[in-house]
């Protein structure tokens, strides 16, 4: 089946469009996203050309769901709201990362792999694989019950492998593109069940229904307790708002959050002890599509 080409970019936001300062607030703009995606303290990131020689390719599902911003800060949050609900998922941040002084760092670096293995070459693809691996090695302990685990687990990569596909599948199917076709969602988790075999998953859902199917015969391996719940303040308020120095940032971040919540399923909301938006889901949502068509704008 051929792609279907993604939506254009969009035009500049009515309120700026023809403004004698457009251009700085697009600079503006622009300078503040990708403040989010490199770190303040070390030089900034080799930018990751786009090669169609690499694990997907152009014409692939995986480079049109991974290819916006907006919907990618949404449905990676979303992922790791779903992570941390299984106890050695949580247990291997808990033990071994700076999520309480670096989660924005986290996000960084999960955003930098999937750039590299969606868009980049075979070997920048490798490369980042590898690296990862090396780090889940070194990964081990016990959950707060006494239960032993390991990063390299198959069994817990499954579960963040099909996590984080379905969030950021849902993510763009909410907010890039409603219409996609059920057999390009399905190419999609084909296309990443590979990336899945290289990270050491065994059996990876090749499609939408086999996505849902796994994550429903991982519910009952799911808990929230107090880390959890302390994991899940620090992503939900600490995070990269305010990267432009200024209350947009802050108002961008916001919205992101509440975005990212509204896309979880309500079994995992009421897991955090969250409530449903209700009336406020129209103003979210339409918010976070305003956000989008503005950042969309801003990049270009």
């Amino acid at each position: 089946m051929a792609s279907r080409r993604a939506p254009d970019p969009a035009p500049a936001p009515p309120l700026l469009a023809g403004l004698p300062f457009a251009g700085r607030a697009r600079q503006r703009l622009a300078a503040a996203v990708t403040a989010l995606f490199t770190d303040p303290h070390g030089p900034p990131p080799a930018p990751v050309i786009r090669r169609d020689d690499g694990l997907f390719g152009a014409q692939s599902a995986a480079w049109r769901v991974h290819g916006d911003v907006t919907t990618m800060m949404v449905g990676g949050i979303a992922a790791l709201m779903l992570q941390m609900l299984h106890p050695g998922a949580l247990a291997g941040v808990w033990d071994h990362s700076a999520f309480r002084t670096d989660m924005a760092g986290r996000l960084r670096r999960t955003a930098r792999f999937i750039a590299l293995t969606t868009y980049g070459g075979p070997d920048e693809a490798q490369a980042a694989i590898d690296r990862v691996a090396r780090i889940h090695r070194a990964v081990s302990g016990v959950t707060a019950d006494g239960t032993p685990y390991r990063a390299d687990d198959p069994h817990l990569l499954g579960w963040v492998h099909v996590t984080e596909c379905w969030s950021f599948l849902a993510a763009w199917t909410r907010y890039g593109d409603p219409l996609m076709p059920a057999a390009d969602r399905d190419r999609y988790f084909a296309e990443m069940a590979r990336l899945g075999a290289l990270m050491g998953v065994i059996d990876p859902p090749a499609s939408q229904v086999a996505a849902l199917a796994l994550i429903d015969r991982f519910r009952p391996e799911l808990r929230r307790d107090a880390r959890t719940a302390e994991v899940a303040a620090h992503l939900l308020g600490g995070g990269s708002g305010g990267a432009d120095g200024g209350g947009a940032g802050a108002a961008a971040h916001a919205l992101t959050i509440r975005a990212a919540l509204d896309l979880l399923p309500p079994w995992a909301q009421a897991m955090h002890g969250l409530t449903p938006s209700g009336p406020l889901t129209p103003l979210v949502r339409a918010g976070t599509r305003e956000l989008q068509r503005t950042l969309r704008w801003a990049l270009g």
